[in-house]
Protein backbone atom coordinates (compact mmCIF):
# COMPACT_ATOMS: atom_id res chain seq x y z
CA UNK A 1 0.00 0.00 0.00
CA UNK A 2 1.40 3.36 -1.02
CA UNK A 3 2.02 6.24 1.38
CA UNK A 4 2.86 9.93 1.18
CA UNK A 5 6.59 9.14 0.89
CA UNK A 6 5.86 7.17 -2.30
CA UNK A 7 3.79 10.06 -3.64
CA UNK A 8 6.52 12.58 -2.84
CA UNK A 9 9.16 10.44 -4.62
CA UNK A 10 7.03 9.92 -7.73
CA UNK A 11 5.98 13.60 -7.90
CA UNK A 12 9.49 14.89 -7.20
CA UNK A 13 8.40 17.03 -4.26
CA UNK A 14 8.87 17.02 -0.49
CA UNK A 15 6.67 15.07 1.92
CA UNK A 16 5.52 18.39 3.43
CA UNK A 17 4.30 19.52 0.01
CA UNK A 18 2.25 16.33 -0.34
CA UNK A 19 0.82 16.95 3.13
CA UNK A 20 -0.17 20.50 2.18
CA UNK A 21 -1.94 19.27 -0.95
CA UNK A 22 -3.82 16.58 0.97
CA UNK A 23 -4.94 19.19 3.50
CA UNK A 24 -5.98 21.67 0.78
CA UNK A 25 -3.54 24.36 1.90
CA UNK A 26 -3.53 27.34 -0.44
CA UNK A 27 0.19 28.04 -0.69
CA UNK A 28 1.21 25.33 -3.15
CA UNK A 29 2.04 26.15 -6.77
CA UNK A 30 -0.27 24.75 -9.44
CA UNK A 31 2.67 22.86 -10.96
CA UNK A 32 3.46 21.01 -7.73
CA UNK A 33 -0.21 20.48 -6.90
CA UNK A 34 -0.81 18.90 -10.33
CA UNK A 35 2.28 16.68 -9.95
CA UNK A 36 1.09 15.45 -6.55
CA UNK A 37 -2.41 14.80 -7.83
CA UNK A 38 -1.03 12.87 -10.81
CA UNK A 39 1.08 10.70 -8.48
CA UNK A 40 -1.95 10.10 -6.22
CA UNK A 41 -3.96 8.94 -9.23
CA UNK A 42 -1.18 6.68 -10.54
CA UNK A 43 -0.65 5.06 -7.13
CA UNK A 44 -4.40 4.85 -6.49
CA UNK A 45 -3.72 6.39 -3.09
CA UNK A 46 -6.54 6.83 -0.57
CA UNK A 47 -5.66 9.27 2.23
CA UNK A 48 -5.98 8.18 5.84
CA UNK A 49 -8.57 10.69 7.07
CA UNK A 50 -7.76 10.01 10.72
CA UNK A 51 -4.13 10.85 10.16
CA UNK A 52 -5.07 14.03 8.32
CA UNK A 53 -7.42 14.98 11.14
CA UNK A 54 -4.57 14.56 13.63
CA UNK A 55 -2.36 16.83 11.54
CA UNK A 56 -5.09 19.46 11.35
CA UNK A 57 -5.95 19.12 15.02
CA UNK A 58 -9.63 18.80 14.14
CA UNK A 59 -12.07 16.20 12.84
CA UNK A 60 -14.73 18.42 11.24
CA UNK A 61 -17.17 16.27 13.22
CA UNK A 62 -19.68 17.45 15.83
CA UNK A 63 -21.46 14.98 18.09
CA UNK A 64 -25.10 15.49 19.03
CA UNK A 65 -26.29 13.83 22.23
CA UNK A 66 -29.98 13.12 21.75
CA UNK A 67 -32.19 10.90 23.94
CA UNK A 68 -34.54 9.75 21.17
CA UNK A 69 -34.50 9.97 17.39
CA UNK A 70 -38.25 9.52 16.87
CA UNK A 71 -39.36 12.50 18.94
CA UNK A 72 -40.59 15.49 16.88
CA UNK A 73 -39.01 18.08 19.21
CA UNK A 74 -35.57 16.47 19.12
CA UNK A 75 -35.96 15.93 15.37
CA UNK A 76 -36.45 19.69 15.00
CA UNK A 77 -33.29 20.42 16.99
CA UNK A 78 -31.34 17.93 14.89
CA UNK A 79 -32.81 19.40 11.70
CA UNK A 80 -31.43 22.82 12.62
CA UNK A 81 -28.00 21.36 13.41
CA UNK A 82 -27.91 19.47 10.10
CA UNK A 83 -28.92 22.61 8.20
CA UNK A 84 -25.85 24.42 9.45
CA UNK A 85 -23.50 21.44 9.17
CA UNK A 86 -24.17 21.25 5.43
CA UNK A 87 -23.35 24.95 5.03
CA UNK A 88 -20.02 24.56 6.81
CA UNK A 89 -19.02 21.12 5.48
CA UNK A 90 -19.10 19.42 8.87
CA UNK A 91 -20.19 15.88 9.62
CA UNK A 92 -22.65 15.11 12.42
CA UNK A 93 -22.48 12.07 14.70
CA UNK A 94 -25.90 11.36 16.25
CA UNK A 95 -25.35 9.95 19.74
CA UNK A 96 -28.57 8.49 21.21
CA UNK A 97 -28.76 7.85 24.97
CA UNK A 98 -32.37 7.02 25.96
CA UNK A 99 -31.40 9.05 29.04
CA UNK A 100 -28.85 6.41 30.10
CA UNK A 101 -26.24 8.22 32.24
CA UNK A 102 -23.46 5.75 31.42
CA UNK A 103 -24.11 5.92 27.67
CA UNK A 104 -24.05 9.72 27.87
CA UNK A 105 -20.64 9.63 29.56
CA UNK A 106 -19.35 7.24 26.88
CA UNK A 107 -20.35 9.77 24.22
CA UNK A 108 -18.65 12.61 26.10
CA UNK A 109 -15.48 10.51 26.27
CA UNK A 110 -15.36 10.67 22.46
CA UNK A 111 -14.61 14.37 22.88
CA UNK A 112 -11.79 13.60 25.33
CA UNK A 113 -10.36 11.06 22.86
CA UNK A 114 -10.29 13.70 20.07
CA UNK A 115 -12.85 11.82 17.98
CA UNK A 116 -15.02 14.96 17.86
CA UNK A 117 -14.40 18.70 17.72
CA UNK A 118 -17.39 19.42 19.91
CA UNK A 119 -20.59 18.06 21.40
CA UNK A 120 -24.10 19.52 21.43
CA UNK A 121 -26.29 18.25 24.27
CA UNK A 122 -29.96 18.48 23.31
CA UNK A 123 -31.08 16.95 26.61
CA UNK A 124 -29.08 15.37 29.43
CA UNK A 125 -29.35 12.81 32.19
CA UNK A 126 -26.10 13.61 34.05
CA UNK A 127 -25.65 16.70 36.21
CA UNK A 128 -23.54 19.58 34.97
CA UNK A 129 -20.78 18.87 37.51
CA UNK A 130 -20.18 15.52 35.78
CA UNK A 131 -20.25 17.04 32.30
CA UNK A 132 -18.15 20.15 33.02
CA UNK A 133 -14.67 18.48 32.95
CA UNK A 134 -15.15 17.51 29.30
CA UNK A 135 -15.28 21.16 28.22
CA UNK A 136 -11.46 21.29 28.40
CA UNK A 137 -11.25 18.90 25.43
CA UNK A 138 -13.54 20.75 23.01
CA UNK A 139 -16.76 22.70 22.69
CA UNK A 140 -19.62 21.54 24.90
CA UNK A 141 -22.83 23.31 23.92
CA UNK A 142 -26.18 22.92 25.68
CA UNK A 143 -29.70 23.41 24.36
CA UNK A 144 -30.80 24.64 27.78
CA UNK A 145 -29.59 27.48 29.96
CA UNK A 146 -26.78 26.82 32.42
CA UNK A 147 -24.73 29.04 34.73
CA UNK A 148 -21.33 27.60 33.85
CA UNK A 149 -19.03 29.98 31.92
CA UNK A 150 -17.23 27.00 30.34
CA UNK A 151 -20.36 25.76 28.54
CA UNK A 152 -22.09 27.79 25.86
CA UNK A 153 -25.78 27.39 25.22
CA UNK A 154 -28.53 28.08 22.73
CA UNK A 155 -31.64 28.07 24.84
CA UNK A 156 -35.23 29.18 25.24
CA UNK A 157 -37.08 30.48 28.27
CA UNK A 158 -39.37 27.50 28.78
CA UNK A 159 -40.71 28.59 32.15
CA UNK A 160 -41.96 31.93 30.84
CA UNK A 161 -43.43 30.21 27.78
CA UNK A 162 -45.37 27.83 30.05
CA UNK A 163 -46.62 30.77 32.11
CA UNK A 164 -47.80 32.53 28.95
CA UNK A 165 -49.48 29.34 27.68
CA UNK A 166 -51.44 28.79 30.90
CA UNK A 167 -52.30 32.48 31.15
CA UNK A 168 -53.57 32.35 27.56
CA UNK A 169 -55.91 29.47 28.45
CA UNK A 170 -57.04 31.25 31.60
CA UNK A 171 -57.84 34.42 29.63
CA UNK A 172 -59.97 32.25 27.34
CA UNK A 173 -62.08 31.33 30.38
CA UNK A 174 -60.54 28.00 31.39
CA UNK A 175 -59.91 27.05 35.02
CA UNK A 176 -59.85 23.24 34.72
CA UNK A 177 -56.74 22.76 32.61
CA UNK A 178 -54.90 19.44 32.26
CA UNK A 179 -51.45 19.00 30.77
CA UNK A 180 -49.12 16.31 29.44
CA UNK A 181 -45.34 15.95 29.57
CA UNK A 182 -42.77 13.60 28.07
CA UNK A 183 -41.00 12.80 31.33
CA UNK A 184 -41.74 12.78 35.04
CA UNK A 185 -40.44 14.98 37.84
CA UNK A 186 -36.82 14.09 36.98
CA UNK A 187 -37.16 16.43 34.00
CA UNK A 188 -36.44 20.13 34.40
CA UNK A 189 -39.09 21.06 31.81
CA UNK A 190 -41.72 19.03 33.72
CA UNK A 191 -40.81 20.77 36.97
CA UNK A 192 -41.09 24.15 35.22
CA UNK A 193 -44.46 23.20 33.72
CA UNK A 194 -45.82 22.30 37.15
CA UNK A 195 -44.45 25.50 38.69
CA UNK A 196 -46.01 27.62 35.92
CA UNK A 197 -49.33 25.81 36.33
CA UNK A 198 -49.42 26.39 40.09
CA UNK A 199 -48.55 30.04 39.68
CA UNK A 200 -51.44 30.46 37.22
CA UNK A 201 -54.14 28.18 38.66
CA UNK A 202 -52.90 26.97 42.05
CA UNK A 203 -52.80 23.27 42.92
CA UNK A 204 -54.20 20.76 40.44
CA UNK A 205 -55.79 17.32 40.73
CA UNK A 206 -53.13 14.63 40.25
CA UNK A 207 -55.17 13.06 37.45
CA UNK A 208 -54.95 16.31 35.45
CA UNK A 209 -51.26 15.57 34.80
CA UNK A 210 -50.25 12.73 32.45
CA UNK A 211 -46.62 11.94 31.68
CA UNK A 212 -44.77 9.71 29.16
CA UNK A 213 -46.50 11.39 26.22
CA UNK A 214 -44.36 11.65 23.09
CA UNK A 215 -46.56 10.49 20.19
CA UNK A 216 -49.96 10.80 18.53
CA UNK A 217 -51.03 7.52 20.16
CA UNK A 218 -49.93 8.76 23.59
CA UNK A 219 -52.10 11.85 23.13
CA UNK A 220 -55.08 9.70 22.14
CA UNK A 221 -54.77 7.58 25.29
CA UNK A 222 -54.18 10.66 27.47
CA UNK A 223 -57.43 12.19 26.21
CA UNK A 224 -59.22 8.90 26.83
CA UNK A 225 -58.22 9.12 30.50
CA UNK A 226 -58.82 12.84 30.95
CA UNK A 227 -62.20 13.01 29.26
CA UNK A 228 -63.57 10.14 31.35
CA UNK A 229 -62.89 11.89 34.65
CA UNK A 230 -65.92 12.76 36.73
CA UNK A 231 -64.81 16.39 36.65
CA UNK A 232 -63.07 16.64 33.32
CA UNK A 233 -60.79 19.43 32.08
CA UNK A 234 -62.11 22.06 29.68
CA UNK A 235 -58.64 22.58 28.18
CA UNK A 236 -55.51 20.48 27.70
CA UNK A 237 -51.99 21.82 27.18
CA UNK A 238 -50.03 19.12 25.33
CA UNK A 239 -46.24 18.92 25.26
CA UNK A 240 -46.17 18.59 21.46
CA UNK A 241 -48.41 19.02 18.45
CA UNK A 242 -48.41 15.29 17.68
CA UNK A 243 -49.64 14.60 21.21
CA UNK A 244 -52.21 17.37 20.75
CA UNK A 245 -53.30 15.73 17.49
CA UNK A 246 -54.00 12.48 19.31
CA UNK A 247 -56.02 14.37 21.92
CA UNK A 248 -58.02 16.04 19.17
CA UNK A 249 -58.75 12.75 17.42
CA UNK A 250 -60.10 11.12 20.55
CA UNK A 251 -62.18 14.19 21.49
CA UNK A 252 -63.79 14.25 18.03
CA UNK A 253 -64.49 10.51 18.24
CA UNK A 254 -66.55 11.25 21.38
CA UNK A 255 -68.41 14.07 19.62
CA UNK A 256 -66.73 16.90 21.52
CA UNK A 257 -66.84 20.26 19.79
CA UNK A 258 -63.46 21.99 19.54
CA UNK A 259 -62.89 24.49 21.12
CA UNK A 260 -66.32 24.93 22.77
CA UNK A 261 -66.30 21.63 24.68
CA UNK A 262 -62.54 21.24 24.84
CA UNK A 263 -59.69 23.62 24.02
CA UNK A 264 -56.37 22.11 22.92
CA UNK A 265 -52.99 23.84 22.94
CA UNK A 266 -49.87 22.15 21.61
CA UNK A 267 -46.17 22.89 21.27
CA UNK A 268 -43.52 23.31 18.57
CA UNK A 269 -45.63 24.23 15.50
CA UNK A 270 -45.18 20.77 14.00
CA UNK A 271 -46.81 19.54 10.76
CA UNK A 272 -49.53 17.67 12.68
CA UNK A 273 -50.54 20.86 14.44
CA UNK A 274 -50.45 22.94 11.27
CA UNK A 275 -52.58 20.41 9.40
CA UNK A 276 -55.12 20.09 12.21
CA UNK A 277 -55.20 23.85 12.93
CA UNK A 278 -54.07 23.42 16.54
CA UNK A 279 -52.95 26.45 18.54
CA UNK A 280 -49.34 26.03 19.61
CA UNK A 281 -46.36 27.47 21.46
CA UNK A 282 -43.50 27.46 18.96
CA UNK A 283 -40.17 27.32 20.78
CA UNK A 284 -38.37 27.64 17.40
CA UNK A 285 -36.30 24.52 18.03
CA UNK A 286 -34.82 24.55 14.53
CA UNK A 287 -33.28 27.95 15.31
CA UNK A 288 -32.07 26.61 18.67
CA UNK A 289 -30.27 23.80 16.82
CA UNK A 290 -28.79 26.13 14.21
CA UNK A 291 -27.44 28.47 16.87
CA UNK A 292 -26.05 25.57 18.90
CA UNK A 293 -24.07 24.40 15.86
CA UNK A 294 -22.64 27.88 15.27
CA UNK A 295 -21.51 28.04 18.90
CA UNK A 296 -19.90 24.59 18.63
CA UNK A 297 -17.78 25.29 15.55
CA UNK A 298 -16.72 28.75 16.73
CA UNK A 299 -15.89 27.35 20.19
CA UNK A 300 -18.03 30.09 21.70
CA UNK A 301 -19.23 30.04 25.29
CA UNK A 302 -22.00 32.58 24.77
CA UNK A 303 -25.50 32.16 26.20
CA UNK A 304 -27.97 32.93 23.40
CA UNK A 305 -31.71 32.98 24.03
CA UNK A 306 -34.08 32.09 21.18
CA UNK A 307 -37.56 33.67 21.46
CA UNK A 308 -40.76 31.62 21.46
CA UNK A 309 -44.01 32.47 19.67
CA UNK A 310 -47.60 31.66 20.67
CA UNK A 311 -49.56 30.86 17.51
CA UNK A 312 -53.35 31.10 17.83
CA UNK A 313 -55.50 28.79 15.72
CA UNK A 314 -58.99 27.32 15.89
CA UNK A 315 -58.40 24.74 18.67
CA UNK A 316 -58.58 27.36 21.46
Amino acid sequence: MSNIHDIAKLAGVSVSTVSRVLNNFKYVSNEKRNAVQKAIDELNYTPNRNAIDLIRGETKMIGVIIPYNNNPAFDQLLHGILNKSMEHNYSIAVLPTKYDKHKEMEHLTMLKNKMLDGIIITSRSNNWESILPFSQYGSVIACEYNDYPEIGCSYLDRYTSYLDAFQYLREKGHQRVAFTTARGSESKSTVQTIEAYKKTFGDFPSDFFITNCVSFEDGYHAAEKLLHLKTRPTAIYANGDEVAGGILKYALSRNYTIPDDLAILGQENQPAGIGLDISTVDHQLIKVGEQAFDLAITKSREKIKIPYVLIQRSSV
